[in-house]
């Protein structure tokens, strides 16, 4: 700024210097003619005419007025705030808690449904299942299929397949091994995402198969965190023999920085090509693998024409499924864009609804700040007529007004931006957690641009009608002092008593879905789990398992473990299961393997379980109550009956009816290997599994000790995930560290282990209600608080204009009483409106939040009812003060102001 203030200088002493030598000059001409100094000096200036007009008409000229005059307009702005400095914070602190919160929103917003995903042109890639002809979607898609995809498919440029297995994967490297993510894919996955590696090359394909070539089964891509990560940055990688659970892999290419697949995860990746092998060659459930698809549309075909395509053909594959059950599973497929795959709808809707809070509650702030600018526009009615008076055209008094505008709404939006980061930092585990976000939730680009938007909008919604206002009011009236402008007040007092109304309606709807919320909080904080939590560890485990091929794992990992975690002091009892109840971090279901076709046999065949495979000890250390026959204990071993224990809700399902669940001890299920059947024992009550909101589902437990090599789901049970869960008497903080100490001796790779108490599982399990209550209790919060605020300037500043009137009134008899009461009947009228108004916006909003209630109706009236009385109360209590300060104006000394 005094860089342009120098230039402009500088150029207006030249002017003036131009100026008086040719006046000199003109002086000089006329002297020699004969005239005296004075004669000349004064034709001289009568022939050049009025010296300040060409300056102006010069200055005007000249292409950087614009930019003279908008650093007047800024200087003047600046002084014009600190004479009312309570006035622009006031301003600056409303507009950053509404510009903050919707910045902070957009940013988790602009992590999970805008990411750019980095692939070329990723709109044309979609993901796609077979479904059933009960609308279920598979989650994958057997080669054979996939075959006939790609030889009959014209809507679809590529596809490819890729197993995104669950298993953990140690990479050895110049620091050690590191866990990392390995999922298998088809040669052309690079392909068709259209990514090349950056150093190497991908893999090399077999003709019409999507396999590799049989010199690229060893082959293994590296991602650039795990060539950075692990190698170093090692130009010469490329060919080198790395070793990945203990297998040897050649290094055939690095990926480029960024890229990742499958999108998401926390874990650095490597990728492994997919090897097809003689159970690809059939189409048999449960014994073909199944892979997921992703392919790229043609240019110019949308998905819906691709899509109608691919469920023709897959009607005419299904048809080569010889069982019949299979083919009903398979008759049909379902196309999603990819990168909407990667976002659960019920996530999504999550995200929006609090987008659309945050959003709300700027609303609110901007219509809080325009309610203040009007205000601060009547009181500077003199100054602006002035302004006009003198020359200023009404254009010039609105940039003036609109300069101001937006210096306040920068300045809100510099600490808004602070805010934001401030709340991004203190719900980042939730946000994380629920949102599956991964990586730091800082703002980048695209919410930068979003803050200068909120900025600029921010600035326009604020002061653009005001600044007309002014503009437009008529100057002789505000130059005549005592005046008292009755038709502008009353349009600007109508037009700020319906900001506040509105103010009140839009802070009822989120004060409303904030109570709702709060109440299904406590409605799961009252939901009996089934099991006990307190004084219990669990450690989420990462197994070696290729440490272990070909070994036992119970005997050699697993029951030594909990042997000497047993021992340490205060622990009362320790057991391991695949899963904790409501744990996240691995989930297995179980399907039975019935045939026939009665009702009863496809009714069961159809049925889904929970599937836990967990030690004698885990009734000691989580308290399960039994309903019938008995729970796993020492006697249940690999040489004894195979046994399990089922729960209240999959005799339900199994039996169709409420018959008695004694009735299904001494059913067999399933087998655990080739020569043993496993019958029922015991029947578990129900407990919460996935979540404290979800009613209990289907369960089958195994017992763990039972387990072997040689049963069919040993890999899928002992090599992926483990949970040990620990009662002890002792603190979390004592007793954590020694179990950390126990499982690096017991295997290196497993000082990864993750530790949390239980209770931090179940605060965990409440997920996105307990998140969405913090976050509209910090919006309804603000909202009442600005909605009070207003309330009060609104009445404040009546009182102040009506003095004069007030106190002829009271001069003229009317009591003290009559004039708060006055004072307060429009503060009702407003409460009245915007209530009404806001009950039924507070209803259709909490319709969009249906999905984060329990136990609580959107309409449930004690919420309402609630929420109506304590935005009455609040309001009602900032019209007091006014209303007081009405009351007690003394009538002489308001009938002597002017």
């Amino acid at each position: 700024m005094r860089f342009l203030s120098g230039i402009f200088e500088k150029r207006k002493t030249e002017l003036d210097e131009e100026i008086q030598a040719h006046i000199r000059m003109d002086v000089q001409n006329r002297m020699e003619r004969g005239e005296s100094n004075e004669e000349a000096y004064a034709a001289a200036m009568k022939e050049f005419g009025n010296v300040p007009l060409i300056k102006d008409a010069t200055h005007e000229s000249w292409r950087w007025r614009r930019m003279e005059r908008l650093g007047q307009d800024l200087r003047y702005a600046l002084r014009s705030f600190r004479r009312s400095p309570g006035f622009a914070v006031t301003v600056i602190v409303t507009l950053a808690v509404g510009i903050g919160s919707t910045c902070a929103m957009f940013t988790v917003v602009d992590h999970v449904l805008l990411r750019s995903l980095p692939y070329q042109s990723p709109s044309q890639l979609i993901d796609v299942r077979e479904a059933g002809k009960k609308g279920v979607v598979n989650f994958g898609s057997p080669f054979l299929d996939i075959q006939q995809w790609r030889k009959r498919s014209r809507s679809l440029q590529e596809i490819a397949f890729y197993d995104a297995n669950k298993h953990v994967s140690f990479l050895e490297g110049n620091t050690g091994a590191m866990q990392v993510s390995a999922p298998k894919v088809s040669a052309g996955l690079f392909r068709t995402l259209g990514v090349h590696p950056a150093m190497g090359r991908g893999f090399d394909e077999r003709q019409d198969t999507g396999s590799v070539k049989p010199e690229d089964a060893r082959m293994l891509i590296l991602s650039d965190a795990v060539w950075r990560g692990i190698y170093g940055g090692d130009e010469a990688i490329i060919g080198k023999t790395v070793r990945l659970n203990g297998e040897s892999y050649t290094v055939s290419g690095v990926m480029p920085r960024e890229f990742g697949f499958p999108s998401g995860g926390s874990l650095p990746q490597v990728w492994m090509p997919v090897v097809l092998g003689s159970k690809d060659a059939v189409r048999t459930r449960n014994v073909t693998p199944n892979y997921q698809v992703i392919a790229r549309l043609k240019a110019g075909t949308s998905m819906r024409d691709a899509e109608a395509e691919l469920k023709v053909i897959q009607s005419e594959v299904a048809k080569d499924y010889a069982d019949p059950y299979d083919r009903e599973q398979v008759t049909s497929v379902s196309l999603q864009r990819y990168g909407d795959s990667l976002v659960k709808g019920d996530l999504r809707k999550a995200l929006l609804a609090l987008f659309g809070a945050s959003s709300l509650l700027w609303l609110i702030a901007c219509v809080n700040v325009t309610s203040l600018m009007l205000a601060r526009a009547t009181t500077r009615q003199r100054e602006i007529a002035v302004r006009g008076a003198l020359g200023a055209s009404r254009w010039q008094i609105v940039q003036q007004l609109l300069i101001e505008g937006l210096l306040l709404s920068g300045f809100a939006s510099v600490l808004g931006i602070g805010m934001a980061m401030g709340t991004l930092k203190l719900f980042e585990h939730g946000l994380t957690t629920q949102f599956h976000i991964y990586g730091r939730l800082v703002p980048n680009m695209s919410v930068i641009g979003v803050l200068l938007g909120l900025t600029v909008i921010s600035a326009l919604f604020t002061s653009m009608w005001p600044a007309i206002g002014a503009a437009k009011a008529s100057i002789e009236p505000a130059l005549r002092q005592g005046s008292q402008q009755n038709g502008a007040g009353r349009g600007q007092h109508r037009a700020r008593t319906l900001l506040v109304i509105t103010e009140i309606s839009m802070s009822l709807t989120l004060l409303v879905g904030c109570g709702l919320l709060l109440r299904s909080i406590y409605a799961l904080k009252h939901v009996s789990l089934g099991f006990r939590t307190q004084h219990v560890i669990v450690a989420n485990m990462t197994i070696p398992a290729y440490k272990f091929e070909g070994r036992d794992m119970r005997t050699e990992l697993y029951e030594p473990l909990v042997e000497r975690v047993q021992h340490l002091p205060g622990v009362q009892s320790a057991a391991l299961m695949t899963e904790v109840p409501l744990g996240k971090t691995f989930q297995m279901e179980f399907s039975l393997g019935v045939s026939g076709n009665s009702a009863a046999e496809v009714r069961r065949r159809d049925m889904r379980a929970q599937f836990r495979a967990v030690g004698p000890e885990t009734q000691k250390v989580f308290g399960f109550r039994m309903l019938k026959g008995r729970f796993f204990n020492e006697g249940d071993t690999p040489s004894s009956q195979g046994v399990v224990v089922v729960n209240r809700a999959f005799v339900k399902e199994y039996f169709g009816d409420d018959r008695d669940p004694g009735a299904i001890l001494g059913e067999s299920l399933m087998s655990l290997d080739k020569n043993r059947q496993a019958v029922v024992v015991g029947v578990l009550d129900d407990t919460r599994q996935t979540s404290v909101a979800q009613q209990s589902q289907p369960e089958i437990q195994v017992c763990l000790s039972q387990i072997t090599p040689n049963s069919s789901f040993y890999r899928g049970i002992e090599g992926i995930a483990m949970d040990l869960a620990v009662r002890t008497e002792r603190s979390p903080a004592l007793v954590i560290p020694e179990l950390r100490k126990l499982m690096v001796d017991a295997s290196p790779e497993l000082s990864a282990s993750e530790f949390k108490t239980m209770d931090q599982v179940v605060e965990d399990s409440y997920g996105s209600q307990r998140l969405a209550a913090r976050l509209l209790l910090i919006f309804g919060g603000s909202a009442l608080l600005l909605c009070i605020a207003g309330i009060y300037g609104l009445l404040a500043y009546l009182v102040a204009q009506r003095t004069r009137e007030l106190g002829l009134r009271m001069a003229l008899g009317a009591q003290r009483e009559d004039v708060m009461w006055l004072v307060l009947r429009q503060a009702g009228g407003m409460l009245t409106a915007g209530i009404c108004i806001g009950v039924a916006l507070a209803y259709l909003g909490s319709l969009g939040l249906k999905m984060f209630l329990y136990g609580v109706t959107p309409s449930d009236p004690w919420t309402m009812g609630a929420v109506t009385f304590l935005l009455l109360a609040g309001g009602m209590a900032a019209a007091y003060v006014p209303a007081r300060r009405a009351a007690m104006i003394d009538p002489m000394q308001a009938l002597r102001t002017d």
